[in-house]
């Protein structure tokens, strides 16, 4: 077999130098680091050339591998994805779908669903990275990222999910102990819950019905990185928190949670936020990507309304 026309082979040495490890991409595709090694051994066989320079702290591309990297990488993508397309001819997706959101928003929106996308598309595995973090999901082959917030301009393609809407919310025996706020800038005698980043730690936005705006400064006693340990503390009774309505409006219905300012739109940043199906820039879209925005776009239609308080 002519291993320069082996797939797998190139995408193996792609990710390496993407990664920099024959172990990393060892374990991402569940195999033996030798058996990554390997192919790129008989790669540099089959090229005659050394693609990449090992020493025993590092492993990084050769000349030739870093000029051999940036002509077949777009030739490797394009060909997988002709392949990809005639294989789904037949309407039903195949493979594996890669998607990645942060640790809230999956353990709350995506997950609960997930048993019916697996029902609906049986041949289709799902590897789901939840992380706090903005994986690069190019780099990390990442098919599908669901953000929240106001994105960045790049070279992805982004269609929104759906409007995101904030509440200051508290539990019942909090504000039984320590009084109800009328006005928004009576939280400053309040204890809130804060979140690490910027604007959501120092101040939130208020606007009324009438377009009157109130910044008002908060302070507290904790500050948690998760939106659902935020969640949890509120319930526990520790303060009043901003949270996104997709993870508060289970507890308010079963009153867990009281929507404290109902008849106000608040934000910590921007009023404009959203949350977005993300996915690299591509002259054919997959098939397994189409029918995940498709489904879960139709699946979390529920959320898409300001809920009441």
């Amino acid at each position: 077999m002519n291993l320069i026309m082996d797939i797998d082979a190139l995408q193996q040495f792609i990710d390496v130098v993407r990664q920099g490890s024959f172990a990393a991409v060892a374990r991402e595709r569940n195999i033996d680091p030798s058996s990554v090694s390997r192919a790129i051994a008989n790669l540099e066989k089959e090229l005659q050339v050394r693609l990449f320079q090992r020493t025993t702290r590092k492993l990084s591309p050769t000349e030739a591998g870093s000029t051999y990297f940036e002509r077949v990488e777009s030739l490797v993508e394009e060909l997988q994805e002709a392949t990809a397309h005639i294989a789904e001819t037949s309407g039903q997706p195949k493979g594996t779908l890669r998607v990645t959101t942060s640790v809230s928003f999956g353990q709350r929106c995506l997950i609960p669903l997930l048993p019916t996308f697996q029902t609906t598309y049986p041949d289709l595995n799902v590897d789901l990275l939840l992380t706090d973090a903005v994986v690069d999901i190019v780099t990390e082959r990442i098919d599908i990222a669901i953000r929240l917030g106001i994105l960045k301009d790049s070279n992805l393609i982004a269609q929104r999910l759906m409007q995101t809407f904030y509440q200051v919310c508290a539990s019942p025996r909090y504000l039984q102990e320590h009084g109800f706020p009328e006005h928004p800038t009576e939280i400053e005698q309040h204890n809130c819950l804060l979140f690490p980043l910027p604007g959501f730690r120092t101040r939130w936005i208020f606007e009324n019905g009438e377009g009157e705006r109130y910044e008002v400064p908060v302070k507290g006693k904790t500050t948690i990185s998760n939106a659902m340990a935020l969640q949890q503390c509120a319930i526990a009774g520790m303060g009043l928190a901003l949270l996104p309505h997709w993870i508060t409006h289970t507890e308010i219905q079963l009153g867990h949670l009281i929507n404290v300012f109902p008849d106000y739109t608040i934000t910590a940043t921007d009023f404009n936020t959203a949350a977005w199906l993300v996915y690299p820039s591509r002259t054919l879209i997959p098939l397994k990507v189409q029918v995940f925005i498709e489904w879960f776009k139709r699946e979390v239609t529920p959320l898409s309304y300001r809920h009441s308080p």
